[in-house]
């Protein structure tokens, strides 16, 4: 068996011997035997090695017990097959987080890997799972960061091509498939559940075919649907159990003078036999579909096969939260969650809103088996600076670098004191619902 997170400190020139990582215990905060890392800046983290990484993640790793070498068998946090259905989903921007080097954009799973230490893991009675922004290809300028106001849409994606030169680290011998395998061993030690983000709207997805042209994905034909399925079959297999649909709550054609997306989507029928291809193909009968806006007709979505939507219920008020948890907990099918904010977020919002916010969905709720499932982004845990937003970094791929190191775009990315003061505050809120 291969040991994958091994196999990637060798071919990064790191040796395979660990050691205890005292600069994670000096900024660890603890309940019960959860551990992680607060009160920084993702700079701090940004800047470290992957054996860094490695060291910190097993230093805090909540069995407690430091491994001098990385454990050959992880296996993902144990909830039932429902999991989802209760979870927090924190979606991470992995591509703006990547090496911004010159005018290149690369890395952006090694980037994860060192951000892991600071997300908080899973609790007792729900889990936490990491939503990475970007997989695929992206149409226009993959694996180049260009101007702060030139299109370069995560949104747009290509599918038959590998994976985003963005994400994955070309320049060592080992395979895509084989960096994502660590990525998740690493965040499963660290008890965290994984998925990714993907689009549905057929003029943002494009084929790429070898010595010709690109085609335009079309879901009338079999061999594109085909395609669809077996490229989530295959990263479902890596060990991700979560799927981020966008334009969701439109499947079948539903609510379309809202649609904001770009061209056709899967008909209902389709999509339900799409999705459950996914989980009967991959055999992990857990994965975990959550629709972007598919809530309202909780029939509707229940049936397609989707385990959660978003921005249904009010984020801001705490009462109705704890209300509609009580009015769905009968359904361990299918649950509306409750959004800090998505991917659509502008920014403006104080610090002290996202605070009342992410306290109202870790504690909105009677017994936490009946807690709503709910939505954050990179943000709202990691401040960005002032002059962006979430959104504008989903739509456009700027190097905040001074001086063209990734170093400098780190730290210029994100807020610098009060977003640390932030972070702390975020820490703070996780810990007390840690152990329900």
């Amino acid at each position: 068996m291969t040991n994958y997170v091994n196999k990637l400190l060798e071919n990064l020139n790191e040796d395979i011997k660990l050691k205890p990582d005292e600069w994670s215990r000096e900024r660890m905060i603890s309940a019960g035997n959860k551990r992680w890392i607060t009160n920084i800046l993702p700079a701090e983290l940004l800047s470290r090695s992957v054996k860094q990484a490695v060291e910190s993640l097993v230093t805090i790793n909540e069995s407690g017990e430091f491994y001098e070498t990385f454990p050959d068998i992880i296996e993902t946090p144990k909830y039932d097959d429902k999991w989802g259905r209760i979870a927090n989903y924190i979606e991470i921007n992995n591509r703006a987080i990547a090496e911004m080097e010159g005018e290149r954009t690369k890395n952006g799973i090694l980037s994860s890997i060192k951000l892991l230490p600071a997300i908080p893991p899973s609790a007792k009675s729900w889990a936490n799972c990491i939503i990475l922004s970007q997989i695929f290809p992206n149409i226009y300028g993959d694996g180049y960061n260009k101007g702060p106001f030139e299109e370069n849409s995560i949104y747009g994606i290509k599918l038959n091509a590998g994976y985003s030169g963005n994400i994955i680290d070309y320049d060592i011998n080992m395979t895509a498939e084989e960096q994502f395998l660590a990525f998740n061993d690493l965040a499963h030690l660290h008890g965290l559940k994984t998925g990714f983000r993907t689009v549905i709207s057929a003029d943002q997805i494009k084929v790429a075919r070898p010595y010709a042209d690109d085609e335009v994905f079309r879901w009338d034909n079999a061999e594109h649907q085909e395609m669809f399925i077996e490229e989530h079959v295959r990263l479902i297999k890596m060990g991700f159990e979560a799927v981020f649909i966008d334009s969701a709550k439109h499947i079948g054609g539903y609510d379309m003078e809202n649609y904001a997306g770009v061209g056709a989507l899967p008909e209902y029928a389709q999509m339900q036999y799409i999705l459950h291809e996914i989980r009967s193909r991959s055999g992990c009968t857990s994965v975990s579909f959550a629709g972007e806006k598919s809530t309202g007709d909780f029939a509707r979505y229940e049936n397609l096969g989707l385990t959660t939507g978003t921005a249904f219920v009010p984020p801001d008020n705490y009462d109705k939260v704890k209300c509609w948890a009580e009015k769905l907990k009968y359904n361990r099918n299918y649950a509306p969650g409750v959004e800090v904010s998505n991917d659509n977020d502008e920014g403006g919002r104080s610090y002290e809103d996202r605070l009342n916010r992410i306290n109202s969905i870790l504690f909105g709720y009677e017994y936490p088996s009946d807690k709503l499932p709910s939505f954050m982004q990179m943000e709202d845990l990691f401040p960005l600076r002032y002059d962006t937003n979430t959104h504008h970094l989903m739509m456009t791929n700027p190097s905040y670098s001074a001086d063209g190191t990734p170093l400098s775009h780190w730290e210029n990315l994100f807020t610098k004191d009060d977003g640390r003061a932030y972070n702390a505050k975020v820490g703070e809120l996780f810990s007390y619902a840690m152990n329900l």
